[in-house]
């Protein structure tokens, strides 16, 4: 088995040989199956062998190795060997992690399929976790996503950058995508642990690519800026133990203050030009959190403020759940816990613990502990994040009564 340094580079890797032997090669479904055969390769290799001096190339040469065998298998491509045999290694030197991005991002691809997809082959998710961040089962996820690279395949689009109008185009399907893998790392919806490191720092290094490639982008610029805010509360979000810490309890001196000082020089710069969009509001928001020097200073009417412009432009459940903490934080329980009983009949929270949970934390601001008690148990067993379950669990157990 390799060891978690090895797991980490492998995923760190994965997204750029996949889109260096895309872009060289084409065939997006089979030069994905190679490339997962370098990575299983390496995986058992490296361990024993020992890291090769540029990992990368190791990888892409692998994957243009197997990929070649994989065509040379296809009997109605015999006729491509000789193409395919003739191909030059590309550059390693070459990250194309970006391109591949906007290439999963294609518009033949329903906005669904163009996420999924991206999750799956940008973001390393694996299935599951795609159709858990959908709220979608398995199967149909998988068959969305094998329908997806079928639709790029036979499109024949060229791999590279799309032109700066059909990018313009493409823009909405990518932020969300890298906001779906940021939010994957800081809060994993399944396991045992609360972070993935790895995703979180895969989106932001994303982000900041596409943030040099449209610098007078607002949302661009938005979305970057919410995403250092947030990774900046990453290290005081556990104990030693990998217990969950919420934000008012936690030890802001571990936040990162250079993060915090990068986020809000971008969104300070964002707000002004152009239209406000919805990630610029949500890192405004974030930035009110991280620039109080403690919980009890926080400018909760301005949050309020906020949420309530926001719910102008994405009329969400889960905006609306955290418009309804906010006017609680501000005005009150009881005017928190009248807007959440207006979310009962969510379809979409209905499953999910994080009604539940809210409604626990109200209902104990309330005074009313017998019922936070009986709604955070009911919230840890919709949980499928176990840091979550045993937070949630042990709130419940801090009010039971003797």
């Amino acid at each position: 088995m390799p060891d978690t340094g090895t797991e980490d580079l492998l995923r760190e890797l994965a997204p750029q040989v996949l889109g260096a032997v895309v872009r060289r090669y084409g065939h997006f479904d089979t030069a994905e199956d190679a490339t997962q055969e370098a990575l299983l390769a390496a995986a058992t290799q490296w361990p024993r062998d020992g890291l090769p001096d540029n990992p990368r190339a190791w990888l892409i040469t692998v994957a243009a190795r197997r990929l070649t065998d994989l065509l040379r298998a296809e009997q109605a491509r015999r006729h491509r060997e000789d193409t395919v045999s003739s191909w030059a290694v590309p550059a390693a030197d070459t990250d194309d992690t970006l391109t591949l991005l906007f290439l999963c991002c294609h518009p033949a691809l329903s906005p669904a399929s163009q996420i999924a997809l991206t999750l799956r082959a940008v973001g390393g998710l694996t299935t599951t976790e795609v159709a858990r961040a959908f709220l979608t089962p398995e199967a149909t996820m998988t068959r969305r996503i094998t329908r997806a690279k079928q639709r790029i395949k036979d499109s024949g689009v060229p791999f590279g950058l799309p032109p700066a109008v059909e990018r313009a185009a493409r823009l909405d399907a990518v932020l969300h995508v890298l906001y779906l893998i940021f939010n994957e790392g800081y809060a994993t919806t399944s396991g045992p642990a609360l972070h993935r490191a790895e995703l979180s720092a895969e989106a932001i290094r994303l982000t900041r690519l596409l943030h040099r490639l449209m610098p007078e982008d607002g949302e661009v610029a938005g979305l970057l800026a919410l995403m250092l805010l947030t990774d900046a509360r990453r290290r005081a979000r556990t104990d030693v133990a990998g217990t969950l810490i919420p934000m008012a309890e936690q030890d802001r001196a571990k936040w990162d203050a250079d993060l915090i000082t990068e986020g809000v020089a971008l969104v300070s710069s964002a707000l002004p030009r152009g239209a406000t969009g919805q990630y610029q509001l949500q890192a405004a928001i974030a930035a009110v959190h991280d620039e109080a020097p403690t919980a009890e200073a926080t400018d909760w009417p301005q949050i309020v403020a906020l949420y309530e412009v926001l719910l102008r432009i994405t009329d969400t459940s889960v905006v609306r759940l955290n418009h309804a903490v906010a006017v609680a934080m501000a005005l009150g329980p009881a005017e928190g816990l009248n807007l959440l009983g207006r979310l009962e009949s969510d379809e979409r929270l209905a499953t999910d613990h994080q009604l539940g949970a809210v409604r626990a934390h109200l209902l104990e601001m309330s005074g009313d502990l017998p019922a936070a008690h009986t709604e955070y148990l009911a919230a840890a067993r919709k949980a499928t994040s176990l840091p979550q379950q045993r937070y949630l669990n042990t709130r419940a157990a801090r009010l039971a009564l003797p």
